[in-house]
């Protein structure tokens, strides 16, 4: 239990889940109620994300980033659960889903695409290597960039695949990638050579959490007005998605154990394999021809899922695999 003399970010992160499943039912709340609110701070996902982020690569130093890409044998299980064991999954499920196109582009957009956003902080709740993950952020971006396009070939066909513009791909890079980590690494100089800048690095660390639920709530709002009169055509992809939550879990334990890696960098695994790139393929799936205008809500639906199954994981992934 918190002490009540314990400093403010100190309380926010003993409480931190509880604050997070506040935003999500403050967010749902107002995309439900205020609709136009909601459809207005779309525009708000990728700054808050961009903070969020901005904070996050703070936290660790450059040269710790450029260490943990040395680290072979993980960053190898890390594309390896992404894109070997990933799409070999998705394939699995692809006759399963309901025949419309649109879903099933939705679905392939979403899920063959991991995550290099929240993935980061909800991992370092679990105790995984968040540090090792985040320097694998901008390589995980570029091969998802490159891989996607055959991906939706093989699986849907030549013609549904080019309907597919990569431009939002190009902009998250420079949005959720560059920019805050070049700002990240301009204030760590900043703060080695001067006081002011220690202070607000200092500063900065303590946002983290209130970062979060503001991302958190923003996406929710922004995202349920999208879901409309659609809901009971989207309430058939629930299962698909709790099901990839549900098989990932030990197919990245499967992975973390293949490559004999540690407690943490196993932990790291897991989310990696499990956490997808909703909010950066949304713009994706939003460019789509009006006949695949149901792949954004099937995006969307995922992004609701995915959020109340990563604070599970939080919980259940040190169980799957415990401290040594």
């Amino acid at each position: 239990m918190s002490h009540p003399s314990r400093p403010l970010p100190a309380r926010l992160e003993d409480h931190q889940i509880p604050i997070y499943l506040a935003a999500i039912g403050v967010g749902a709340l107002l995309g439900w109620a205020l609709p136009d609110l909601g459809h207005g701070l779309a525009s708000a996902i990728n700054p808050v994300l961009g903070a969020l982020l901005y904070v996050t690569f703070l936290q660790v130093p450059a040269a710790g980033l450029l260490r943990a890409l040395r680290r072979g044998r993980f960053l190898a299980a890390v594309l390896s659960v992404n894109f070997v064991v990933v799409p070999l999954v998705v394939a699995a499920m692809l006759p399963l889903l309901p025949p419309d196109q649109a879903i099933r582009v939705g679905v392939l957009l979403v899920l063959l695409t991991p995550c290099v956003d929240y993935v980061i902080v909800f991992s370092g709740l679990a105790g995984a290597s968040s540090d090792r993950l985040l320097a694998t952020t901008p390589l995980l971006l570029l091969a998802q960039m490159l891989a996607l396009p055959f991906l939706l070939w093989l699986f849907i066909g030549p013609d549904l695949a080019a309907a597919v513009r990569p431009g939002p791909f190009v902009e998250a890079f420079a949005v959720l990638i560059v920019i805050p980590l070049a700002l990240a690494w301009a204030t760590q100089a900043w703060a080695a050579r001067a006081r002011p800048g220690r202070t607000l690095s200092t500063a900065l660390g303590t946002t983290m959490v209130p970062l979060m639920a503001a991302t958190l709530l923003v996406v929710v709002a922004s995202q349920v007005p999208a879901l409309g009169g659609q809901v009971l055509r989207l309430a058939a992809v629930v299962p698909f998605y709790l099901a990839f939550l549900l098989v990932m879990a030990f197919a990245g334990l499967g992975v973390a154990r293949l490559f004999r890696l540690g407690t943490a960098d196993g932990r790291a695994v897991v989310f990696t394999g499990a956490t997808r790139n909703s909010l950066v393929v949304l713009p994706l799936a939003l460019a789509l021809p009006d006949a695949l205008a149901l792949a954004a809500a099937v995006v969307v639906t995922q992004t609701l899922v995915e959020v109340v199954g990563m604070l599970i994981y939080v919980r259940a992934v040190p169980e799957l695999l415990p401290s040594t």
